[in-house]
């Protein structure tokens, strides 16, 4: 089993280098077909008449146009060679990004886009990545801007006995074949410990009928549980974090916060996220 088709999202106006290196050592390891993306959209007026606002509407279709003529001859250059075919795939709308995207998204097996710690609104040619982890119906690789090459030694599993954590542990098997080391980490309150640690034991016991070894970390609670798994995460010395995204619903996670929009905000390390 291997992935066949990896989706590279691409973000116009930026380098997009951390997730191009990333992307490449993925593609090494699989030798996949690659399918690049991009979107981007012009701003949209409300008012102007005449010629005026006939240029400037020329002017930003030049600029988009520009951007992600840019986008593509970096993809290209990024995969040549370490795919088996790659494909570009892009379009100006004056729609909603994401919807393109995951629109695009039936093609892949997994989509790896690229995330900075402000990933909220950067103009209208952001796609933000929470949208395309909830939306795709994929496991998205969120790569962050700092990232310096793909890491495999350490990864840490996020677990809670929800379908979106057994929906990104199942996601991630691939991943978790090229790990030296796989640690599954619950965090629960103080008298749900026992009951955590034979959860954890079935999970590694599942694990390792697909050949991957792993150990657990049952913590109990001392603060909200968010700020403590990236604790961990990073105590751990985690290469990439796997979770199940959103098992609330997203409103409530901006509210109130929420693990996945801890990971999206630090954006530390790379992490496989599944709704």
């Amino acid at each position: 089993m291997t992935y066949q088709t990896l989706m590279v999202h691409l973000q116009l106006g930026h380098s997009n280098t951390a997730l191009l290196k990333v992307a490449s050592e993925l593609a090494h390891i699989f030798h996949p077909n690659v399918i690049g993306i991009a979107a981007g959209q012009p701003t949209q007026t409300i008012y102007g008449q005449g010629y005026a606002l006939l240029d400037f509407l020329n002017q930003e279709h030049e600029k988009i146009s520009k951007e992600i003529a840019d986008a593509e001859t970096a993809f290209r250059a990024a995969f040549k060679g370490n795919s088996r075919t790659i494909e570009w795939r892009s379009t100006v709308t004056l729609g909603p990004l994401s919807e393109y995207i995951v629109g695009e998204t039936c093609s892949a097996d997994i989509v790896l886009t690229e995330i900075a710690q402000s990933d909220f609104y950067e103009g209208p040619n952001r796609v933000n990545a929470g949208e395309l982890i909830l939306q795709s119906g994929r496991p998205v690789l969120v790569v962050p801007v700092t990232a310096k090459k793909l890491k495999l030694e350490h990864m840490l599993v996020g677990w809670k006995d929800t379908r979106e954590a057994r929906r990104a542990i199942s996601d991630a098997l691939l991943l978790l074949k090229l790990a030296k080391q796989v640690t599954i980490v619950e965090i629960v309150a103080e008298n749900e410990d026992a009951a955590a640690t034979k959860r954890l034991e079935q999970v590694v016991s599942w694990l390792m009928r697909h050949d991957i070894t792993a150990d657990y970390l049952v913590s109990i609670s001392l603060t909200d549980d968010a700020t403590q798994f990236m604790s961990i995460a990073e105590e751990q010395n985690a290469d990439i974090v796997i979770a199940g995204a959103y098992g609330h619903s997203r409103l409530r996670e901006w509210v109130l916060g929420g693990v996945t929009g801890d990971i999206l905000q630090r954006a530390e390390f790379c992490a496989l996220l599944s709704h």
